[in-house]
This record gives C-alpha cells, sequence and structure tokens, in this order.
C-alpha cells in the first residue's frame, strides 16, 4: 500500500494485486497469519509513513492505536540489565497488525488513481532480461490465466516472495540468498486488560543471546479495544508451544516473571497461536547483473527479520520513503530508474539486517554465516554499550535512536556517546523493573 502511495504520484493508474478478500475492519485474513503477533511500529517506520501519508499517526490513535513514547512508556530488560525510563525523543504505535494496515489501507485506497483487484494470484513476470512489461495472474482458487501489461512493477509480496524464480524465468542469472537462522518460535495470545490498565507500559524481556542456553523472550503490548497482545519467543531447545496452559508457565520462567504475574490476573481472550517463520533471509537483488527496466522488490521480499527486533514494517516504510526519492524528477519508463530504486531500498534494510542477523547467530544451534571479526568487535562495543545504557540515559537515548530506526549505526559512535561507552555504566544495574507501584496496583500487583 505504501509503494502503491508513491507510484499514484507518476502514473495515470496503479492496480494493487491482491490474493485475499480485504476486511473491511481490523480483523485478521489468512494471507497474513504473523498479524496475530506483536507487531510494532516503530518511530522511524511511524515518521516515514507520515511523510507519505499525512496525519496518519493521528489516524491511527484515532482508530484506538496508542503513541507511546520510549523509554518513558518502556520496562524492558535487556541481555544487561533493565533499561531507565526516562523522556526520549523516539515511539512506537502499538496496536495489532490488522489496525494498522486498516487505516493505511484506507487512505491509499482512497487516492483517484489507485485501485485493488482482489483474490487474484501473480504467476510470474512478463517482458525479459532488459525489461519487465507486467505480470501473468490467474484467481486466488485457480482458474485460466491472463496477463495485465504494466509500465512498472513493484513486488511487496513478503518473506514468500517468489521474485528470485520469476528473474530466472526471464533469463537473468539466480539472485544470491543470505540467511542466518536462530531456530527461533514464538506463541502470541489475547487477553483483556483490567479496567484502568490499558495505559500499561510495554514490557519487554530481551533474550541474552550467547553460551549454551535457548534465547527466550517476550513482549506485551497494549492493542485496541482495552487488550493486551502477549507474544513469548524461544530459540532451539527453548520453544514456546500452542498449549494455552503452558503459556504462562513459559513466561514465569523467563528472566523476570514480571509479565506472568500480570497475565495470571489477566481474563484470556484468544488461543495460543504459532509461527515459526523467523528465519533472517536477505536476497541480493541490487548485484543482480544486468537489472531488468520496470521492476523493483521491495519490504520483506528483499530483507526479511527475526520478527522479534519488530523491524519489518518500518523498513518496508523506509524503503517507500526511499522509492519515492528515486523517483522524484523521474519518469517511470526510464530503464535507469528501477536499478536505482532497488540499490536505495537495499540500503534502507542494511542496519536492521545487520542488527538481527549479527545477534541471532549467536544463538545455540543457529545456521548462518559467522561473522567476520570486525563484526565481532563491533558486536563487543554494543554489547558494553547496552550496559552502560542500563544507568546512563544519554547512551539510551542514542541507542533507541538507532534501533527505531530514527538515525543512521553511525549515531553510536558519535565521540560524545562513544565516551561514555568507554567510561562504561560504573555501578550496577536495577535487579527490579522501573515499575511505580501505582502502575502495579492497576494491575493487581503490589510493589515489592
Amino acid at each position: 500500500m505504501l509503494a502503491a502511495s508513491v507510484l499514484a504520484g507518476h502514473a495515470d493508474e496503479v492496480v494493487v494485486l491482491e490474493r485475499d478478500r480485504l476486511p473491511a475492519t481490523a480483523l485478521p485474513r489468512k494471507g497474513l497469519p504473523q498479524a496475530r503477533h506483536a507487531h510494532l511500529m516503530l518511530s522511524g517506520g511511524a515518521r516515514a509513513v507520515e511523510s507519505l501519508l499525512p496525519g496518519i499517526t493521528d489516524a491511527w490513535v484515532a482508530a484506538g492505536a496508542r503513541r507511546m513514547a520510549l523509554p518513558a512508556a518502556l520496562v524492558t530488560l535487556s541481555a544487561q540489565g533493565w533499561i531507565p525510563r526516562a523522556a526520549g525523543r523516539q515511539f512506537l504505535i502499538s496496536c495489532s497488525r490488522d489496525l494498522l494496515d486498516l487505516v493505511v489501507r484506507q487512505r491509499v485506497t482512497a487516492l483517484p488513481r489507485v485501485t485493488v483487484r482482489e483474490g487474484v494470484e501473480v504467476l510470474g513476470l512478463t517482458g525479459d532480461a532488459r525489461r519487465v512489461t507486467g505480470v501473468r495472474l490467474a484467481g486466488a482458487g485457480g482458474g485460466e490465466p491472463w496477463t495485465l501489461p504494466a509500465d512498472f512493477v513493484v513486488d511487496a509480496t513478503g518473506r514468500g516472495s517468489r521474485a528470485p524464480h520469476w528473474l530466472t524465468g526471464l533469463g537473468l542469472p539466480a539472485v544470491r540468498e543470505e540467511t542466518v537462522d536462530s531456530g527461533l518460535v514464538y506463541a502470541s495470545r489475547l487477553f483483556r486488560a483490567p479496567p484502568g490498565a490499558e495505559d500499561f507500559p510495554v514490557v519487554s524481556v530481551s533474550p541474552a543471546p550467547g553460551g549454551d542456553l535457548p534465547g527466550q523472550g517476550m513482549t506485551m503490548h497494549p492493542v485496541e479495544g482495552g487488550r493486551w497482545l502477549v507474544t513469548v519467543s524461544g530459540t532451539r531447545g527453548g520453544e514456546p508451544s500452542r498449549d494455552a496452559a503452558a503459556f504462562e508457565p513459559f513466561a514465569r520462567g523467563l528472566r523476570h516473571p514480571l509479565a506472568a504475574d500480570i497475565i495470571a490476573r489477566a481474563e484470556p481472550l484468544s488461543d495460543v497461536h504459532l509461527n515459526r517463520s523467523t528465519v533472517n533471509r536477505r536476497r541480493c537483488f541490487e548485484r543482480l547483473d544486468p537489472w531488468p527496466a520496470g521492476f523493483v522488490v521491495t519490504g520483506d521480499a528483499v530483507a526479511a527479520y527475526n520478527p522479534v527486533y519488530g523491524h519489518g514494517m518500518s523498513v518496508a516504510a523506509l524503503a517507500a520513503v526511499a522509492l519515492r526519492e528515486v523517483l522524484a524528477g523521474e519518469v517511470l519508463a526510464d530503464p535507469r530508474v528501477g536499478r536505482r530504486a532497488q540499490r536505495a531500498i537495499t540500503r534502507t534494510a542494511d542496519a536492521a539486517w545487520a542488527m538481527a542477523a549479527g545477534e541471532d547467530i549467536h544463538y545455540p544451534g543457529a545456521v548462518g554465516e559467522r561473522p567476520p571479526t570486525a563484526a565481532r568487535l563491533l558486536r563487543g562495543y554494543l554489547q558494553r554499550m547496552m550496559r552502560t545504557g542500563t544507568v546512563d540515559h544519554a547512551v539510551t537515548r542514542a541507542l533507541l535512536d538507532v534501533m527505531t530506526l530514527s538515525a543512521p549505526v553511525s549515531r553510536l559512535f558519535a565521540p560524545a556517546v562513544a565516551l561514555r561507552v568507554a567510561r562504561g555504566p560504573g555501578r550496577r544495574p536495577s535487579h527490579e523493573p522501573p515499575v511505580t507501584a501505582a502502575e502495579l496496583a492497576r494491575v493487581g500487583l503490589a510493589a515489592r
């Protein structure tokens, strides 16, 4: 939808091809099973969407989402300790993925040049190695294929994209692919928030990669309708299950039982939903030579990440902005536009890929290429930075600037930040979560 909003400024007609029948309200759909799990639109992504669709943040909030300040509204246990809550520049949009999608979809489909064809499936590309001229389609339930001509085609079909296969079908070389698989499984369940506790902070317990134990963690965040969405996760040897009776015990076995204590007093509203599609996968389309004119791949179809890091939607939004910047002052028929756009889109994935793949390779049994020496040294710096951030607000703010994709990775090495990291934390982090007695009382807990 975001790519369509960009193309609407450059084409007489933009056709969005969708396999699903799209719901008129914020409901799950078959083609997006991962929507049942935690999705957080980080401030870097939210600002990108806002630049494409002005007023979208207010529309999300009006529909029931919450704009939560970071780190003030975040109770998070990092691998090095609890992160202190304080005023900061960053934020996240907290709601269901279904609501996020619905509000964006309503805005984009209201544009006069955008139409949506539902219940259709793309079978492949038409054209040759020099130029893509359209797509081959069929009904999602089968039937006789047909061709839809197009001057410009954007593949936004996500993690399961068939673009590498489509391109080899046009006579192009195979696309190089990089993967890092931590073996992570995640499971989610909805709960009714107690009256007055709808605005409880986001709670997060991060896994601690390294060592012989599997990485286990969780995220609990508010969604529309007075509910909490709780997602727990574990790597090989420590995976959660679909068993509803095991959900709370799993949360209680994490590095701190805060979330388990909270949901023990909350009403479950759903079954437990499980997902195993968590491999970090990056397709190096930018290295393909030649690149066909009139074609671009974006979003998870380029790079898909372990969902624990919450970067997928924000990177997709930044990719749409990159597409807009490349197309400014250009015409879609220019054969050079597609290659320039593909390279720009690829660059938006670099930071998120480095963070996700660089961490996940350290879990027991992880499969993938081991990082080079320089990457290992960088990880050591980042771990010291995280330890320092448990007591130093300035370092925490720098970390959040980068982790919310609001600033480049170079922000972590600014002289003032590097000096604080070199000095280190100076004292031990708190052993208890930074939650007030009033907040605990709203969820039926007493202060420790």
